[in-house]
This record gives structure tokens, sequence and C-alpha cells, in this order.
């Protein structure tokens, strides 16, 4: 059975009562609803931001919206601070294909830091069996700007994020059917082709597992 969401509802019933300023993310994603669903039923006014790069698949635009409508979300758009006519390396190629660090830095860390520093608690969607680096995180994290990173999800699985989904007759994203298991930005985005973990759809054939968010905006210890 999906584990039980009274621990979330507590903890952050926890926050507002010491007047914590709370915000959750989402990438919209099927894996992603789970949480969606706890926040709108706990709370549905804490802001849920949508970090629109501009190399979304239009599903996940539409996607987004939808869930918007049927969960009664409050889902704010956040787009990157740099124009893409200004994201070009030396030889003027788009920093996705040349840089794709520099690129997730200024697409997706870049924006939220900023929406970091306006609140107190980020609730995230993190799973510890989704990479090694997200494996060593707690349920709570220090994080830039005297922040909270708050991973109500760190200890399910995707066993338990199914039946979740199952039980609460909750939406797929459109591309699953079409063998999209982990869905990102639409160039660094491939079908789940291969055995082990669902990211490895994402940046594939790269040195690369996660975008920044959970690297960079993570309390360093000095």
């Amino acid at each position: 059975m999906p584990p039980e969401i009274s621990p979330i509802r507590e903890k952050i019933a926890e926050y507002k009562a010491a007047g914590k300023r709370l915000f959750a993310t989402s990438s919209f994603q099927s894996h992603s609803i789970p949480l969606l669903h706890i926040i709108s039923e706990i709370d549905a006014a804490i802001p849920v931001y949508f970090l629109n790069t501009g190399y979304l698949f239009p599903e996940t635009v539409s996607f987004a919206d939808r869930l918007r409508q049927e969960l009664g979300l409050t889902v704010i758009g956040l787009r990157p601070l740099i124009s893409k006519t200004h994201q070009l390396d030396d030889e003027g190629h788009l920093f996705f294909a040349s840089d794709p660090e520099y690129c997730c830095y200024l697409n997706k860390v870049q924006p939220l830091e900023l929406i970091l520093m306006q609140h107190d608690v980020w609730i995230n969607g993190i799973r510890a069996d989704q990479n090694a680096n997200r494996r060593i995180m707690h349920e709570e994290e220090p994080a830039p700007h005297n922040t909270i990173r708050y991973h109500p999800m760190l200890e399910w699985n995707s066993k338990t994020i199914h039946e979740y989904a199952r039980d609460h007759d909750l939406p797929a994203h459109p591309l699953e059917a079409q063998g999209y298991l982990s869905i990102g930005c639409e160039p660094c985005t491939t079908k789940f082709f291969e055995q082990g973990n669902e990211r490895n759809a994402r940046w594939f054939g790269l040195n690369k597992t996660e975008c920044g968010l959970h690297t960079d905006l993570v309390e360093k210890p000095e």
C-alpha cells in the first residue's frame, strides 16, 4: 500500500504554524502527480512553481495546465531570466548542445534561486531511488538563503507512486504511453529503452544525471 500521507500533512502544518513561507516545484511528469495531489488536499494555496524553460514538450505544458484546473492548484510559471538569443556559445550554438550544465543553470537554477530568496521551505518530490545523489539526502536539507528543502516523497519508490496514482485515479503524462518515462526538456530527453533507472532517458550518453536544482541548490558544508 502507498505510504500514509498524515506525516506530510503534519509536517506542513508544523511549518505553517511556525510562520514559514512554503512553496513547491514540479516538473509535471507522471511520477510528480501524487505529491501534487497531496498538496492540493492539504493546502491548494501553496504555490507550485513550474520551470518552463522554453524547451519543454508542448504536451508537458498542456498537462500542467490540465492538472492546475483539475486539482485546483496554484501553479506559477517560471521562465528564464536570460532570453534564448543570449544563450549562445562563441560559435552560435545554443548551450543545450554545447554546455548542458550551463543551460540548466540559466533555465532552471538561476530563476528558482530568486524564489528561494522569497520563501522559507521548498517542497519537492525527489526520491532516494532515483539516483546516487538523491540517495544520500535526508527528508529535510538546508538550502541556500536560509531555506529548508523538504522531501516528503524521499522514501517512496516507483511502485508506491504507481499505487497512489492508481488508487486516486490520477492521470499520466500523455507522453508516457509513447515510452517516455522521465520527461524533461525536449532536446535532452529520449525514450526509456534500456534496463535501469528511469532517469537514464535524461541527457542520454552524457555524464550528467542532474539539472542542478538538487546539487547547486543544496547548502554546501563549509
